[in-house]
């Protein structure tokens, strides 16, 4: 893939919600967006619609969860598909990027929604395995 300018959206994928970060290729860092909680499918692909309509990204990275010793479970499946429904849906390229110790990383209270901050440690993982 050829060196991409521009803005990055990321996200941590969840049954739940999916957690939004954006960041850009020139200053490298990565900032919490939004978190969508829509109840249906079609409700948060119309969201994540608003959100890459007024961000406009060149590339989409969503997290890869696997489990420690790196084999797949449930989730991983499901965080493929969701990727190959943004690159289809939008027409952007995707990556994933493993996510196996970014929850790790934040510390959250009992029903504190953090789904923001662990896309932001995906992207920014992504923009250190990258530079």
């Amino acid at each position: 893939m050829s060196e991409l300018s521009g803005t990055i959206l990321a996200f941590d994928f969840g049954l739940k919600r999916i957690g939004v970060a954006v960041g850009n290729t020139l200053l490298k860092q990565a900032e919490p967006l939004a978190i969508i909680s829509a109840a249906t499918n079609d409700g948060k692909f119309s969201e994540l619609s608003k959100l890459i309509l007024s961000w406009q990204p060149v590339l989409c990275v969503v997290g890869l969860p696997m489990h420690p010793d790196g084999a797949a479970h449930e989730m991983t499946q499901r965080c493929q598909r969701f990727s190959h429904q943004l690159q289809g849906r939008f027409s952007l390229p995707t990556v994933l990027v493993d996510e196996r110790y970014t929850s790790a990383v934040l510390n959250a209270k009992r029903g504190e929604r953090i789904d923001d901050h662990a896309a932001a440690l995906i992207l920014q993982q992504y923009f250190d395995q990258t530079s």
